[in-house]
């Protein structure tokens, strides 16, 4: 039986490489737009070489009208018979850090292959930010065992610290959460502090911060706060991937959202906690990250004479497999299609 995700997998891979090694082209120029741009070519150009017929579920650049793939654009040959796949893509998830030449930025995708009759593989979240509470595995089996148990993205943060910390049998003081410092997580930062327990804070980019307590190498305990909707159903595929958990819910930025969301009718999902597999669906899941600077997960593009390396994470929810890939180009030989040339170029050019 013909596994599209075995067959695809390596194209996704080769996706994010290309769109990692392009945008790192802009580090530290003060540029992100450009950066986000010529990732998302980078891209294009990779999905126009494959027989799929893919459908952008959740593009980037809701916020801030960044140059992106965008929701409901069609990628891949489209040939019949060929497989279908929802995706979901932040091409350069921490366009800021990227500009200024800071750490924790990455290029990532996850693609879904539809269940029968599914609308979305990959849930589109209609508002632009969600409370998120990121955990991993041992937190998620806990919390599934039993449901009482504060971890939820409601309960208050110091009570979800004292009881992972008691999950993973931890000191308090040696559980490790990470925010994205932002106004408007300064709640949960205060309660990290309060609590007494280690906090890290990022600039931007917050779907790799996300998925890093589902590694447990990662140094990273819990991940909290509040940020875009769309990174948040990339770090859902990633955690279902690793098994980690995630807990999310919308968050309207002021009054004027909560009635425009309600005027289209979304009210129901206001008060709703979506579960990673509520906003990431099925098994049939591949995620697929490349480190463009420095993260928790992934060390970033490394460029020496006409060699450049790349590290990058490979996920599948069916089978639970998590590669680490490490790669060599040669920039003098290796070529890159884009779609803007509509031709192979090498990356020097």
């Amino acid at each position: 039986m013909i596994d599209p995700e075995r067959i695809f997998e390596s194209d996704f891979l080769r996706a994010t490489e290309a769109a990692a090694l392009f945008a790192h082209r802009w580090m530290g120029r003060g540029d992100k737009e450009a950066a986000d741009e010529a990732a998302c070519d980078a891209i294009r150009g990779m999905f126009d070489l494959m027989d799929m017929r893919g459908e952008v579920v959740i593009g980037e650049g809701i916020k801030d009208d960044a140059p992106g793939l965008f929701k409901g654009e069609k990628v891949g040959t489209w040939l019949e018979g060929s497989p279908q796949f929802h995706i979901a893509l932040d091409p350069v998830d921490g366009t800021t850090n990227v500009s200024k030449g800071m750490p924790n930025s990455v290029a990532c995708i996850a693609a879904a292959i539809p269940r029968n009759g599914e609308e979305n593989a990959l849930e589109d979240i209609p508002a632009f930010y969600m409370e998120k509470l990121a955990y991993p595995e041992k937190v998620r089996r806990a919390f599934i065992a039993d449901p009482s148990l504060p971890i939820s993205v409601e309960a208050p943060t110091e009570e979800v610290i004292k009881i992972t910390a008691k999950i993973l049998e931890k000191d308090i003081r040696d559980i490790v959460v990470m925010v994205l410092d932002r106004p408007r997580n300064q709640p949960y930062i205060d309660a990290v502090r309060r609590v007494g327990a280690k906090l890290r804070m990022l600039a931007d980019g917050d779907i790799a911060a996300a998925i890093a307590p589902g590694f447990p190498d990662s140094g990273i305990d819990l991940y909290v706060g509040i940020g875009g909707s769309p990174e948040g159903v990339l770090s859902a595929a990633g955690l279902r991937c690793l098994g980690g958990g995630l807990q999310a819910k919308v968050w309207p930025r002021d009054p004027m959202e909560r009635r425009l969301l309600i005027a289209e009718g979304h009210e129901s999902i206001l008060d709703r906690v979506y579960l990673s597999k509520d906003l990431a669906k099925g098994d049939s899941i591949i995620f697929s990250a490349t480190g463009i600077s420095d993260t928790p997960l992934l060390r970033g593009v490394e460029v020496r004479g006409n060699v450049a390396r790349t590290h990058s994470v490979l996920m599948r929810v069916k089978s639970r497999t998590m590669r680490s890939i490490k790669a060599h180009h040669d920039l003098g030989t290796k070529t890159f299609h884009l779609r803007s040339k509509q031709a192979e170029v090498l990356l020097l050019d």
